[in-house]
């Protein structure tokens, strides 16, 4: 029987290429987004799933059990970034990075639990990033939630395994996606300019990190593995070097890492 896989944030980038990947593989692809009228014709079954919306996702989720029967694989895409001085971040923007990034995905993986319970078997795909594991300046928030994420998955995998349901993460470095542009917001507060030079120094660097990452493709590549690969594996580092820089900060002292973060980024482009 074709199985079936529900994708939060499929619009572009990332969850984009997750979708149209699967739909190659033979899959039941169910790709939702905030605004599904703005969805690429390429992909087969969009629908609304906003993840800070209880009802949206509770709809999205009935959608698709009614047309396949079935949800076998949920990937967590959905999320986006907030940069900059955290002095400057309003609390609007502080809950709205934690209200999408770790909240709304929460609130899509207990929705789903119910079901892979009963059938007693599911994926879930958390994508986190190589920063829930090591920091850059100016993302503290962005890795925030991306720490949370790595802390969730690696409890809730315990308690789904006597189901048969398996947690999975994957941790992209820098990718060339619209993360760096559309999904990017910038904190700023009016009359505090402290932090203007150490951003104008810092903020070059990270989007041209962004600009030479891989392409979304390769992490779709991964996420498909980890679906896919029948294991146990809980983390899989995906493109943009993701690996190394995981290597790297897991074996270098706190020192001689933080040496290298701050030559790399806290410098004029």
């Amino acid at each position: 029987m074709t199985k079936t896989v529900l994708i939060t944030g499929a619009s572009t980038g990332i969850g984009y290429e997750t979708a149209i990947l699967f739909q190659k593989k033979g899959w039941n692809v169910v790709a939702t987004m905030r605004s599904p009228q703005k969805a690429s014709p390429d992909l087969q079954n969009v629908l609304c799933l906003d993840v800070t919306d209880p009802n949206s996702i509770e709809q999205a989720i009935a959608t698709t059990l009614e047309k396949f029967r079935s949800i076998d694989v949920l990937i967590n895409n959905a999320g986006y970034s907030l940069i900059g001085a955290f002095e400057a971040c309003t609390p609007e923007q502080i809950e709205r990075q934690f209200a999408t990034n770790v909240f709304g995905l929460m609130s899509v993986t207990r929705a789903v639990l119910p079901y892979f319970r009963e059938q007693r078997s599911g994926t879930i795909i958390n994508i986190a990033s190589i920063g829930g594991k090591m920091a850059f300046p100016l993302y503290s928030l962005y890795h925030s939630t991306k720490w949370a994420i790595e802390g969730f998955s690696d409890s809730l995998q315990y308690e789904l395994e006597p189901f048969n349901i398996r947690v999975k993460v994957i941790e992209p470095g820098p990718i060339k996606t619209d993360f760096y542009g559309r999904s990017l917001d910038l904190a700023q507060k009016p009359g505090l300019t402290a932090y203007d030079a150490f951003a104008a120094k810092v903020i070059p660097n990270l989007k041209k990190a962004g600009e030479t990452g891989s392409p979304p493709q390769k992490v779709a590549e991964i996420i498909y593995q980890a679906v896919t690969d029948d294991s146990k594996k809980l983390r899989y580092p995906a493109g943009g070097n993701a690996g190394m820089l995981l290597l790297m900060r897991k074996f270098l002292p706190d020192s001689l890492f933080s040496k290298i973060v701050r030559n790399s980024t806290i410098r004029e482009s």
